[in-house]
């Protein structure tokens, strides 16, 4: 059940649990040199599942540093105990040149994970640099005394043992205060995996909750916390010498500002909490969209709907294209992607009739979004169909000669 994570320069964290208490070991090297050259020793944490059982587990989290950028590397990871099969990764170019390749999704579950088997494929063929999902894990991870997340991690294992697997939390990471998400992945930060931001080639990318919004009895405070760690963060990217090198900002979370489902749920609200935010609350919880827009955020990353939707360039329900020839080229507006039909129990969402304004494009097949970094004024975006056995069904090249907030004047 290994999975990695980055955001560190020059590291790659390796984190697996097992059933019984040993010691983090990972041994790697170099492809091609001597195998299992090094050796890197980690920590353990004990997660004890909330069901009526109290299953134990053992978190094990190895960081491996120094690694030479852009190099291929094999390990496996284990101790005197027991080893895993044998991996290999990539470590992530540093350089704020590269131009990093993306698949991303939300709601993938055990139970039919339709894009699962292609995106191992082609995570194995060494199509992407990181892999984004964008919140809901397995339906749901502490089911069956945290069974059923034991068996998510081993499906995922093809794809995140050998690429970063960058998250964010969903309403199905509910139980027991997040406890399942917040043990089982491992984060740049120390949040418990709830908020984090770190770099890659051009862009600056956000991962936060929008959680916060809706489980209150977890605690308001954790709310504004986010939101004050939020503009910080956004202020520190906006720095003029840090926009230069990274003028990207992408953010991903799980649940949309804005949608066209017909399901009754936030997105579909005029007054959405994460878009407006909560004035029922004591003091008032501000929203995420003029936080947005005030720092230039250029893409904003979705999931939740079962659905497949691009936005036009959209900001307080209104259109703000680059023109109308080439909306894309330097729009006026954030643009919105929602990825949430991975597949799961759940199956599909609806569409209502008559698209929004703002709906530039919509799908209820089955899929993920393969996202480009090209430099730092083009981002190019497909959305692959699995229904339609990989067909690509919707592109979007994103063309951006100014960030940050004057690039909306």
């Amino acid at each position: 059940m290994e999975r990695l994570s980055s955001g560190v320069k020059n590291s790659m964290l390796v984190t697996w649990s097992t059933a019984d208490e040993a010691e983090s070991v990972v041994e790697y090297g170099l492809w091609g040199g001597k195998l299992f050259s090094h050796t890197a020793k980690g920590n353990t944490s004990v997660f004890i599942d909330g069901g009526p059982e109290n299953r134990t587990m053992y978190i094990h989290r190895v960081t491996l540093t120094d690694l030479i950028p852009a190099a291929a590397y094999v390990y496996h990871c284990g101790s005197g105990a027991g080893w895993s099969d044998i991996f290999y990764f990539t470590s992530l170019n540093e350089s704020v040149s590269f131009s990093p390749r993306f698949a991303l999704f939300g709601d993938m579950g055990n139970e039919n994970p339709q894009s699962l088997s292609r995106l191992q494929k082609e995570t194995q063929m060494g199509m992407y640099d990181v892999i984004l999902h964008i919140g809901d894990f397995a339906y749901d991870m502490h089911e069956d005394n945290g069974r059923i997340g034991d068996e998510f991690m081993r499906q995922i294992e093809s794809i995140a043992a050998y690429t970063p697997y960058m998250t964010c939390p969903g309403n199905h990471e509910w139980a027991y205060n997040f406890s399942h998400y917040r043990s089982r992945f491992s984060m740049p930060g120390h949040t418990e995996n709830l908020w984090y931001s770190w770099n890659i080639g051009p862009a600056h990318i956000i991962s936060f909750s929008t959680e916060v919004y809706f489980y209150l009895d977890y605690g308001l405070d954790l709310l504004f916390r986010q939101y004050e760690w939020l503009q910080a963060d956004l202020q520190e990217a906006n720095r003029p010498e840090n926009r230069a090198q990274r003028p990207w900002i992408i953010t991903m979370g799980h649940r949309p500002m804005y949608c066209s489902n017909d399901d009754g749920d936030d997105c579909t609200q005029f007054q959405s909490y994460v878009r407006l935010g909560r004035n029922d609350t004591q003091p008032v919880a501000p929203g995420l969209e003029d936080l947005f827009y005030q720092y230039g955020v250029d893409l904003e990353l979705w999931a939740h709907e079962h659905t497949y939707e691009r936005l036009w360039p959209v900001y307080d329900y209104k259109v703000f294209n680059g023109s109308s020839e080439e909306p894309y080229v330097n729009p006026r507006a954030p643009v919105h992607i929602i990825t949430g039909s991975a597949g799961c129990r759940e199956k599909h969402d609806g569409f209502i009739p008559e698209p929004r304004d703002w709906s530039a494009f919509r799908s209820t097949d089955y899929g993920y979004t393969r996202m480009r970094l090209i430099n730092n004024t083009h981002l190019y975006l497909q959305q692959v169909s699995d229904d339609q056995y990989g067909k690509v069904i919707d592109q979007m090249m994103l063309v951006k000669e100014k960030h940050g907030a004057h690039a909306w004047r």
